[in-house]
Order: structure tokens, then C-alpha cells, then sequence
């Protein structure tokens, strides 16, 4: 039987192998990560509700499994977990807010049902902004979220749980979700791979007034520590689904795992390091051309294209366009239970009252125009790359204001890569390519057009080959 902290760095396929040929127990495996939970999670703050008693419950079923020869799933065994913003049955779910904190769901997400039903053992829910509103993960539930690779440090957010607990090797994998670069912030943040995919790709059940809303900018996704365990995660949460919303995409997804051995020779990759107008750290920024390069050494045709947005007005579309559904989703709890709302819930609430059809519809039409613009160039090039992040992770509640010498909006200021392609739609990942010289993860960022997650992902898994990150330990974990 291997080590705790072996077990804790092993990628998840590795696993699920070891355990299909009996050389690792999921009951042991499952305790080792509770054991890690226990020793990390003071530190970190990743996991709001541990379900320690369900999950050894599963690793013994799981075991059971394996003992009659049955046929196992892809993720059989495997300890994971689910972002507090997912609905699981029989389990507390907090939403990351206080209004929610006795919450215990009747139903489960259907990428809940789809995980459990691939084999993996749920350790709990992991952190997550009050409503997944932040880019940081900070609630009045408890303390911030805090990085492995510096507890004094943000995680990042808004799956700032799932990317912490990742890093600092409690499970090798978690569910994400991602509606403004949810997936992608703490990914980048904390060192760890992770894939927003095409917009529909992954269902969700319809459960209300705001789920017919005619735009949905979120999409639920993988973190992990290697690709092919994120490909594998993605493989089972994406497809159609007979109760999901109707903005689910209706074909069935590509083989993503079958795509991994690609490579990039003879794809056309555009490089922007600012997208026309972004403020950025200029180690990152030097960073990530470095890692960009590596794409030419690879055979692809690399040119460097800032593609020109105004980043800020995509934002004030955005704003406006998300307004009435915060009113949709959250207005009636703001008038019962409002003064357990953070403030800058309530705050995203009212001004969702105040916006006029006639914004909404200005926001809709420069949406589409933006989506066009995104269209064409995508014509042009295979691939975007850009930095994942304007810095490393800062000092939690201290978002920068000045980046590059240059005055931002702290709430933003720091993300200005990954909203524009949760508005156009695109598939996009966080890969990590770098540390800063103070130690801080660095991510490339990688966009494909839309549809294409099995271009992001082979290309991923080229720059993995060369430039592995794995094998990197965050100090809270014994790195």
C-alpha cells in the first residue's frame, strides 16, 4: 500500500487502475484523503461540509465492486468533491452563504448523479463565494479560502475550494464551475489544471424561473492535476440530458481522452498578452510569452495577435446582461433574509432591479456583436493564448488596485482574461507554465473556438508533455 502522500499526488486514472487491480483499497484511499482534510482543511478552509461517513459508506461499496468483478466505472473509487454551489441530495448545501446554511437539497445536480454514477467516492463540498459572485472565495460562513502555496494568500475563486483542495493533493480531482473564469481564476491561482467547457456542453436541471433565462454565461468543468484526468472528468460529466435546460448543447461530445495524443503541429495559435488593453504583472506576462513559445517549438504556427477588447465595456455588458437574473434567482431572498447576504450580493440585486429593457437590450447587441467578433478570429486561428491572470495570487482581501503601474478595479482588475470567453462561449483552460519569484503558480491560458474542447485539451496535454507541472507540491502540503 502506498503512502498517504503518495496516494495524495497520484493522478486519478492511476488510481482507479490500482484499484481495478486490487493493489489499492478505495477504503484505504478514501480515509487518506479524510486524513488530509482533517490535517489541511484549518488551514485552507476548502471544504465547507465534509460527508467523512457517506464517503467511507461508498469506498466500501466500491470495494465490494471490485471484490465480485464487476464492471467499474471511470472514476470508480476515486475521492472527489462538489463545489457548495451544486445541489446534493441529502446534503447540505450552502451556496456559500449564511440564507442557505441549513439547505439540504431533496435532488442532485446531474453532474452529481453523473459523478457517482462514473464510480467516485464524494469527500463533500468544497468552498465557494457567496452564490459563486466573486472572484475570490469569501463568505460569512467562516474564514477566506486560503492558498496551498501560501495560506496568507487567496485560492481564488469561485471554486476556490475545489483548486485548493486539489493543489494540497486531498483528491486528486473536483467539479468546478465557471460563469466569469470561475474555474479558470483558482486554477491559475493555485497551480492546477482546469478546463471551462463550450458553453451547453455540460447539462444542468432545470429548477426555476432563472433557468429558461436566455443567456447562461456558466458551465460546470474539471479540476485536476493532470489533463488526462480532467479529459476523463469532462468525458463524464458532459452530453445531453432529458431534464436539463434547454441551452444544453444536443450532440453528443467528442472522445476527449482520444484526443489528448494530438499535438499541436499545424494548428494556427494566436498569442495576446493584454487583449488589447489589460493591465499585466510583467512577470506573468513574461511568463506566459515564455510558455507560449513553446507551442512553435511544438510545430504549431504561433503569432503574437493582442486581440483588441475593451475589456471594461465587455464587463458593463455582462453586468447588465447577468442583473435581472441575480433578481430572478436571489430578489425574494433579498426581502426575507437580507441581512445574511454579503453586501456585495445585495448590492448585485438592486442594481438588477434598476436595469431598464432598453440596457438590456443595448447589452444583448453588443453581446452578439462581441460573439461575432470572437467568430471571426477563430476563423483565422485554431488557438488563443493569453495569461490566465493579470498577478500571482495577492493577500487575502487585498486585491490588487494597481497593476503595472496601472490603477484597476480590485473586484476585476486582477481576471481580465477569462469573462470574455464565458461571454462568447468559447471552451478555455488555466494550464500552469510558471512560478512567480516570490514561488506563486502562473497559468497560460488557453482558448479553443467554440465546441472545441478536444483542441484545448490536446494541446494542453502537448505543453503537459514538455513543461509537466505534476509533480510541483505546495508547501501547506509537505512541498
Amino acid at each position: 500500500m502506498p503512502s498517504d502522500s503518495d496516494l495524495a499526488f497520484t493522478p486519478a486514472y492511476q488510481l482507479r487502475e490500482l484499484i481495478a487491480q486490487k493493489q489499492v483499497s478505495p477504503v484505504e484511499l478514501t480515509e487518506a484523503s479524510l486524513r488530509r482534510i482533517e490535517a489541511l482543511n484549518p488551514r485552507l478552509n476548502a471544504f465547507l461540509t465534509v460527508t467523512a461517513d457517506a464517503a467511507l459508506a461508498s469506498a466500501r461499496e466500491a470495494e465490494q465492486a471490485v471484490q465480485r468483478g464487476d464492471a467499474l466505472g471511470p472514476l470508480h473509487g476515486v475521492p472527489t468533491s462538489f463545489k457548495d454551489l451544486a445541489p446534493t441530495k441529502g446534503v447540505r448545501t450552502t451556496r456559500g452563504s449564511l440564507a442557505y446554511d441549513d439547505w439540504v437539497p431533496d435532488y442532485d445536480d446531474i453532474v452529481v448523479e453523473r459523478t457517482i454514477g462514473a464510480g467516485a467516492v464524494s469527500l463533500g463540498k468544497t468552498n465557494t463565494p457567496e452564490f459563486g459572485l466573486s472572484a475570490t472565495t469569501e463568505n460569512r460562513l467562516g474564514d477566506d479560502c486560503r492558498n496551498p502555496w501560501d495560506t496568507g494568500r487567496t485560492s481564488g475563486g469561485s471554486s476556490g475550494g475545489a483548486a485548493a483542495s486539489v493543489a494540497a493533493g486531498i483528491s486528486s480531482i473536483a467539479q468546478g464551475s465557471d460563469g466569469g473564469g470561475s474555474i479558470r481564476i483558482p486554477s491559475g491561482l493555485c497551480g492546477v489544471y482546469g478546463i471551462k467547457p463550450t458553453q451547453g456542453r455540460v447539462p444542468r436541471r432545470d429548477t426555476g424561473s432563472g433557468s429558461w433565462f436566455p443567456v447562461n454565461f456558466s458551465c460546470q468543468g474539471p479540476i485536476a492535476r493532470t489533463v488526462r484526468d480532467a479529459a476523463i472528468f469532462l468525458q463524464v460529466m458532459a452530453g445531453p440530458h432529458p431534464e436539463a435546460e434547454t441551452l444544453t448543447i444536443a450532440g453528443e461530445p467528442p472522445d476527449y481522452v482520444a484526443a489528448l495524443d494530438r499535438g499541436v503541429r499545424g494548428l494556427r495559435v494566436a498569442w495576446s498578452p493584454a487583449l488589447g488593453s489589460a493591465a499585466v504583472d510583467p512577470e506573468v506576462r513574461e511568463s506566459a510569452a515564455r510558455a507560449a513559445q513553446v507551442f512553435d517549438e511544438l510545430g504549431a504556427s504561433v503569432e503574437e495577435e493582442d486581440l483588441e477588447l475593451d475589456v471594461d465595456h465587455l464587463r458593463a455588458a455582462y453586468g447588465t446582461i447577468r442583473g435581472p437574473k441575480y433578481v430572478l434567482d436571489y430578489g425574494e431572498l433579498l426581502d426575507r433574509k437580507g441581512d445574511l447576504l454579503m453586501p456585495a450580493t445585495q448590492q448585485a440585486i438592486e442594481r438588477g432591479k434598476g436595469i431598464t429593457g432598453v440596457a438590456l437590450v443595448e447589452a444583448m447587441a453588443d453581446l452578439q456583436r462581441f460573439r461575432a467578433t470572437v467568430e471571426e478570429f477563430f476563423t483565422r486561428y485554431d488557438l488563443l493564448l493569453t495569461p490566465s491572470l493579470a498577478t500571482p495570487a495577492f493577500p487575502c482581501g487585498e486585491a490588487p488596485t494597481v497593476i503595472d503601474g496601472r490603477q484597476v478595479n480590485p473586484r476585476m482588475g486582477f481576471t481580465p482574461f477569462t469573462l470574455p470567453f464565458n461571454m462568447a462561449g468559447n471552451p478555455a483552460a488555466s494550464v500552469p507554465c510558471g512560478f512567480s519569484s516570490g514561488g506563486l503558480p502562473i497559468g497560460l491560458h488557453i482558448v479553443g473556438r467554440w465546441g472545441d474542447e478536444a483542441t484545448v485539451l490536446a494541446a494542453s496535454a502537448a505543453f503537459e508533455e514538455v513543461r509537466p507541472w505534476a509533480a510541483h507540491r505546495p508547501p501547506v502540503a509537505g512541498g
